[in-house]
């Protein structure tokens, strides 16, 4: 009995070494993009997003932010919450191109917060008719649906 006792025992263990060793091996396996890929991800839509403004194309720069109510932006004008409402904030900001005029960002860091989440910290540079604009900004982005969404920005 002490024999069939130890045997279940033993089997019970090296049974749950197996199980846990497929648990990590799945977490290893799951794709969640290099930082390099994030991060010429990343920059491939912040100069989508340049190229867009440069156009008056705020619509198009939008699309560089995550399509959904659960959007935050952080500016002068205080808290935004959705796509709709920063939308209607660009437009009201940038009528015209002369308000809009050329933008360049400049970026200073990307790292990695956690999984497919990374904060951008940079500075944007507007040349404009009505006189020219520099800030910095902070915006995180997270990879939605195998695209790189803004979900969060401050800009001051």
């Amino acid at each position: 009995m002490k024999f069939i006792y130890t045997a279940v025992i033993a089997l019970l263990f090296v049974s749950c070494i197996s199980v846990r060793a497929d648990v990590t091996t799945e977490q290893s396996n799951q794709t969640t993009t290099s930082r390099t890929d994030a991060e010429a991800g990343i920059r491939l839509v912040m100069e989508a997003q340049e190229i867009a403004w440069d156009n008056h194309d705020l619509e198009g720069f939008m699309q560089g932010y995550w399509k959904s109510d659960s959007l935050k932006f952080y500016g002068s004008n205080g808290l935004t919450k959705g796509w709709k409402n920063t939308l209607a904030n660009y437009k009201k900001g940038y009528p015209t191109k002369a308000e809009s005029g050329t933008l360049n960002f400049v970026i200073n860091d990307i790292s990695k917060i956690e999984g497919d989440n990374y904060w951008v910290m940079g500075e944007y540079h507007l040349k404009r008719e009505v006189g020219d604009a520099d800030g910095v900004f902070i915006i995180i982005f997270k990879k939605i649906n195998g695209e790189w969404k803004i979900v969060a920005d401050m800009s001051c």
